[in-house]
């Protein structure tokens, strides 16, 4: 699984290099040449012109996109390779969709666009692959797909760094994942190391932790691509006071003499899975509404999606004005079963730095495009794909992120989560957690196509009145009176609140405290 980069990092950048551009407007001519077409003789100069120009631009337009540039050629891999790839099918494909629209490729030959995509797809692969090659003298290992259960920051793009990376796919495949890189090269930034993106410089670390946080991803451990020498005295305190306050792992490359063996990763494994089987209850018996409802969500949100296809337009365009791109935010959530999907909205918060590297407050970040949005529920709209991919349903309990489970979460892991739902349109924001699942478990016991339309006409309703507690709702579901019980807010425990300063962090290969570490 390649983790994707928290929404304020991915950004677009526009840059070729210039091999490239040279060989995506010789490409096209070699395509001709190879099938022997007669535009390019002198009558058909202005078609093969047209032909060349049009494939440069759409090349470079997929170029940018999928960011080509930004891998290393040191480190070419396969995920890279397949990338290029990517763009060279997108470019070609709006090539031959413009041309065949205005001039039905006439004087082309029809396998000219295939011949063009192979030479230029060639060409690109080979050329990194070369670059590759001379540098290293090596192949990468193909990287492994499998969902990791601990995630790894790693610090430093050099050869410790990459061996420890390979190191990783050869023994702890599926075990732990690098999720990100830092490192203080300017030039490493916003490239890719190994199929992993460089995020920033290493004083960064705090807001990566806090960003993959958001999204639903933790971080398990802090690697460090080198000595302590490798870094300043400075930037060291700075990561070491990051893995304190986060209760980090914090190890070093030369220090390893191996990876943790494997009975006791197996053993945490194993424990990690009865853990999460603890949390997926039991199916309980649904009606039978419940076969059929996939069904309808799918059709009805096909619709939707067509309909709305102008509004999509508008609120993206609303959103890269205010936050640039990308214009997704995206979030791991807990579905059916407690399988992890990731839910995806309109960004409405601006980057937390500026261009000059400087945090921006909080109350800054989300300007009136976003409020708009978020008050219309605009934002919600990229939600509609999950809902055609089947991991949502247009009503249902709301998904959670995994921290925000619910100790004992019932029936609401048995079914599809929503979009909207009974909780959202009889109080929303202004219920409690346990009055939300309460209201959520009601619904499943009696989910119907007329309950259905009707929250779906709330909804409707609650966008422009806003949210309102309907306490008949909370009686009928058991949760009446409950209410007047918060009003007082419990005080925290002593023994929770954190000492000022932060206990030190946890370095390998030195004997650990004998502190139990929360799950």
């Amino acid at each position: 699984m390649q983790f994707r980069s928290p929404s304020s990092r991915a950004t677009l950048n526009i840059r070729f290099l210039l091999f490239d551009v040279f060989w995506a407007a010789v490409s096209p001519l070699l395509a001709l040449y190879i099938r022997d077409a007669y535009v390019l003789s002198y009558d058909g100069a202005l078609t093969a012109t047209i032909y060349c120009i049009v494939s440069l631009a759409f090349s470079l337009v997929a170029f940018a996109a999928f960011g080509i540039r930004d891998g290393l050629p040191r480190y070419f891999s396969v995920h890279d390779a397949i990338v290029v790839a990517k763009a060279v099918l997108v470019g070609e494909l709006m090539t031959c969709i413009v041309l065949f629209t205005f001039t039905r490729l006439e004087g082309i030959p029809r396998s000219t666009p295939v011949i063009h995509a192979l030479i230029l797809g060639v060409g690109l692969i080979t050329a990194r692959a070369l670059a590759h090659l001379l540098d290293r003298d090596q192949k990468l290992s193909q990287r492994r797909r499998n969902v990791a259960s601990e995630h790894v920051i790693l610090i430093g793009v050099n050869d410790l760094s990459s061996l420890y990376m390979k190191a990783l796919d050869v023994m702890a495949a599926g075990r732990q994942r690098v999720i990100a890189v830092l490192d203080e090269g300017p030039q490493s930034i916003g490239r890719s190391f190994n199929g992993v993106r460089v995020f920033g410089p290493p004083a960064h670390l705090q807001s990566l932790i806090e960003e993959f946080a958001v999204h639903g991803i933790r971080t398990d451990r802090v690697v460090i691509g080198g000595e302590a020498e490798l870094l300043s005295s400075d930037a060291l305190q700075a990561i070491e006071s990051v893995c304190a306050q986060h209760n980090l792992d914090l190890e070093f490359v030369p220090r390893l003499f191996g990876l943790r063996p494997a009975s006791a990763e197996a053993e945490s494994g194993e424990d990690e899975r009865n853990a999460a089987a603890a949390v997926v209850p039991a199916e309980p018996a649904l009606s039978g509404y419940f076969r059929f409802k996939p069904l309808i969500d799918f059709s009805v949100t096909l619709m939707l999606v067509i309909v709305l296809l102008p509004v999509w337009i508008v609120v993206a365009a609303l959103a890269f004005i205010d936050v640039g791109a990308p214009v997704f935010f995206w979030q791991q959530r807990t579905g059916r079963d407690g399988r992890q999907f990731l839910l995806h909205k309109f960004r409405t918060l601006k980057p937390p730095f500026d261009w000059r590297g400087e945090r921006v407050p909080e109350d800054r970040r989300l300007s009136w495009i976003g409020r708009l949005l978020r008050a219309s529920r605009l934002d919600e709209l990229p939600q509609l794909l999950n809902v055609l991919v089947g991991d949502m349903s247009l009503v249902g309990p709301r998904p959670l992120l995994p921290q925000d489970q619910p100790p004992a979460p019932s029936a609401r892991l048995a079914v599809r989560p929503g979009i909207t739902g009974w909780a959202q349109v009889n109080g929303g924001t202004l219920l409690a957690p346990d009055e939300k699942e309460a209201l959520d478990e009601w619904y499943i016991r009696h989910a119907s196509f007329m309950l259905d339309l009707r929250i779906l006409a709330l909804t409707f309703l609650s966008l422009i009145r806003g949210d309102r507690r309907f306490e008949r709702a909370l009686a009928q579901a058991g949760v009446q009176g409950r209410s007047r019980d918060r009003e007082q807010p419990a005080q925290p425990d002593a023994a929770a609140i954190p000492p000022n300063r932060p206990p030190a962090p946890r370095i390998k290969n030195e004997p650990p405290p004998p502190v139990a570490r929360a799950s």
